[in-house]
């Protein structure tokens, strides 16, 4: 009885199977790409490796080691060293170069390099994830304040923010939508009055009071945003931000502005305008509506922030991209997952390289 049971599940499980590699033969080439990408980012996520830390080591040199400073391969092992991890001390291996003579580790420019409470990380990514302020995140977690909170929060997402995406299929939506300048955080403003909450500009409509950003998403939620400059979005400015990512293939689907009429007619790209005054909103399978959704749930989100300082906004703009891709999920799959991904990308930011940065374009 037992047997028969175990053969009928057997056959359902292979039925089950061999429909989804039909599904899976059905798609396009750019379809079958992205769901390689993703099963290889799910498994690598949730593989038995053990640790968080081991998966960042496995997945950092999985074509070899190499030297983070002079880019040799020929190294060798060096030693160890001990850290903190799930409240216990671990040994980990230190590496030299035997081209510039230097060590590093697993974690050398990374995020995480010297961090002392590495165990308290995931709670730190969990708060990031449910968008709690520093303070109320230094609360949650014990034993670290909210100005190191600020340092691992920006070191994060520097990384995070040079994530590259793949290019744009198909139809592509793209709008800009404006912040306010702000100096948050700046004990000396010159030329102005500092603002409270936020403020408002002094002139009306778009000026150079504010920021462009620029946002562009195609049917399959791959998404570009990013600050580009203070006031009107130019051709040159879309073409340098987000050109390679786009071919002729691409059918662009835009507000009124006259820069993406201009690109497309010079890269000789299909354009669909829509105007701002809502009168026509779609043109059978043209619109703006997900780009335009996509603003309201950046701004709505913002918002809990009282004020982004500009410096940092491409930051915060990659922080939302993150979320959204996990569709805003706390759960160990995801913390695990931004975590490992947050540190595979080199970062030598420090905490006066973030203090002392400015916005530039």
């Amino acid at each position: 009885m037992f047997y028969n049971e175990v053969i009928k599940q057997k056959q359902v499980t292979t039925v089950r199977t061999t429909d989804i590699l039909k599904t899976i033969q059905k798609l396009n080439p750019a379809e079958k790409h992205r769901l390689r990408e993703y099963l290889i980012d799910a498994l690598t996520a949730s593989s038995s490796t053990g640790t968080v830390l081991e998966e960042i080591s496995e997945r950092k040199h999985k074509d070899g080691y190499r030297c983070p400073d002079c880019e040799s391969e020929h190294i060798v092992r060096f030693g160890n060293y001990p850290i903190i991890a799930d409240g216990e001390e671990v040994k980990k291996q230190r590496y030299r170069c035997k081209a510039c003579r230097r060590t590093f580790t697993d974690l050398t420019n990374t995020a995480l390099y010297r961090t002392r409470h590495l165990n308290r990380w995931m709670k730190f990514i969990e708060c990031m994830i449910e968008g709690y302020s520093l303070r109320k995140s230094a609360e949650l977690i014990g034993g670290v304040t909210h100005v190191t909170l600020f340092y691992w929060r920006h070191k994060l997402l520097s990384a995070l923010k040079q994530t590259e995406i793949s290019n744009f299929q198909g139809i592509v939506e793209m709008d800009e939508t404006y912040f306010l300048y702000s100096e948050k955080g700046q004990k000396k403003i010159e030329d102005r009055k500092p603002r409270k909450r936020g403020g408002s500009a002094k002139k009306r409509g778009i000026s150079n009071e504010q920021v462009c950003v620029l946002v562009a998403r195609d049917r399959e939620k791959v998404t570009f945003s990013q600050a580009l400059g203070m006031g009107r979005l130019t051709k040159e400015q879309l073409d340098k931000s987000i050109g390679h990512k786009l071919s002729k293939e691409n059918v662009l689907c835009t507000d009124g502005w006259r820069a993406f009429k201009v690109y497309a007619f010079e890269k000789e790209m299909d354009i669909y305008q829509f105007k701002s005054d809502g009168n026509i909103r779609t043109k059978g399978l043209y619109h703006i509506q997900n780009v335009n959704n996509y603003h309201r749930r950046l701004k709505g989100w913002i918002q809990r922030f009282n004020g982004v300082a500009t410096k940092y906004l491409n930051n915060y703009l990659a922080w939302f991209q993150v979320l959204e891709s996990i569709h805003h999920q706390r759960n160990e799959v995801t913390m695990k997952d931004m975590i490992i991904k947050g540190n595979l990308i080199p970062n030598k930011e420090t905490y006066d390289t973030l203090r002392l940065s400015k916005f530039t374009v």
